[in-house]
């Protein structure tokens, strides 16, 4: 005979764990970073590269701000579009590379879920700003090669600070949004371990225990709207560069346009290149550990690059600062 009382089915902690993903239950999760290697010397190795990079960035693009500050003659739009970018360099790697220098070593470090979300929202505010940036200077190079007799008067200095404004408020609507949609989510395991150096949306999304589809359609969104639409314009200021490049009668004129303009199309070409195969390859064809190497290219040789190609490339940076040095060893 069944009994007619039958007892409870008894549950223990583990068959409760085991039915659903392991949270964290003190209310304040934590994340650690996975380290690029576990040997001392190569440790030693990458702990002195990153941090001469790093020099390098800062004192790069801070000699470019100075030089654009100090010197009259470079007080033009496209220097001040210039200076900013640099700027932008310089907060971009300060937000990333002393995080990640301090993980280099030693055991894992944990980061808690605020300061990986600070770190999120400022990295993706300062990329993107960075991209939009790129396109209001391919606009400037446009105006000043198919309409010079009106440059002055559509290039207004009113008009420049509008546009670096215009480019970190749309960034910082952009990053807020997104960084706040992702830390909705719960996250899942014991040790939370991003596949990365810093804090990006899709290490971090990889770890929610979720249902993250309309995250991932989020972070497609803005992904066209910080890379593709400002590239799209891009491309099409350089057709119409490239037209009236092509009807200079000068040779010196159509050298000096060239000059100026593949410098910006190298930075362009090397930024929104590393940064779309990132954000907006579809995940099935994505590893994290190719995403971590090509987050390193945008994170030490693009702000590298910018202070060396203006530079080199620039007859009016590199006069500037040869004067500087002449003018000091006098």
């Amino acid at each position: 005979m069944r009994d007619p009382h039958p007892t409870s089915p008894t549950f223990f902690p583990e068959d409760i764990l085991a039915r659903k993903p392991v949270l964290n239950q003190s209310g304040s999760p934590e994340f650690v970073f996975r380290v690029f290697t576990h040997v001392h010397e190569f440790q030693a190795l990458l702990f002195t590269l990153f941090l001469l990079l790093y020099l390098m960035i800062l004192c790069g693009n801070t000699a470019i701000i100075w030089v654009v500050c100090t010197h009259s003659s470079l007080h033009t739009p496209m220097y001040f579009f210039l200076g900013s970018l640099s700027l932008l360099e310089i907060c971009y790697t300060t937000d990333v590379v002393p995080l990640m220098l301090s993980n280099i070593f030693g055991a894992q470090k944990s980061i808690s879920l605020a300061s990986c979300g600070t770190q999120m929202f400022f990295f993706v505010t300062l990329g993107s700003t960075d991209c939009f940036l790129l396109a209001v200077m391919a606009y400037d190079r446009y105006v000043a090669i198919c309409h010079p007799l009106h440059y002055s008067l559509i290039m207004t200095r009113h008009l420049c600070i509008q546009m670096v404004l215009g480019s970190l408020g749309l960034a910082l609507f952009l990053s807020l949004q997104l960084t706040a949609l992702i830390f909705t989510l719960p996250f899942c395991g014991h040790h939370r371990e991003i596949n990365h150096f810093l804090c990006d949306v899709p290490p971090v999304l990889r770890l929610a225990c979720a249902n993250i589809h309309v995250h991932q359609a989020v972070l497609y969104v803005v992904g066209i709207l910080v890379l593709t639409v400002p590239f799209l314009l891009i491309c099409i200021s350089y057709v119409f560069i490239a037209s009236t490049i092509l009807h200079m009668r000068s040779a010196e004129g159509r050298q000096r346009a060239f000059s100026t303009c593949s410098s910006h199309l190298t930075v362009v070409l090397l930024q929104y290149g590393c940064c779309s195969l990132v954000y907006l390859r579809p995940r099935s064809s994505t590893s994290e550990d190719e995403d971590r190497q090509i987050a390193l290219v945008y994170t030490f040789v693009t702000p590298l690059l910018n202070p060396l190609i203006y530079t080199l490339r620039n007859k009016d940076v590199k006069g500037a600062l040869r004067n500087f040095i002449f003018n000091k060893a006098v």
